[in-house]
């Protein structure tokens, strides 16, 4: 593995982790919900440079394409 993907498999890692703490579910469900994600798609495909974008403004678009957070 190279390493961008190293780089890219760690921000996976935290961005399920953080996932998982806020929708109250398990690591194990919060993979299956981002591995299906249309943000997961463009992070993978290099879209806009999302992966440079920080982890928290990443789970804040995760959880608004799954309808979970409101943009006020």
């Amino acid at each position: 593995m190279d390493g961008r993907q190293t780089v890219l498999q760690m921000k996976y890692a935290r961005l399920i982790d953080q996932l998982a703490k806020r929708l109250g579910v398990s690591t194990e469900e919060a993979m299956g919900v981002f591995y299906h994600t249309q943000t997961f798609q463009m992070i993978q495909q290099g879209v806009a440079d999302l992966h440079c974008r920080s982890d928290r403004y990443l789970v804040d678009e995760l959880l608004l394409e799954l309808g979970k957070l409101s943009v006020a």
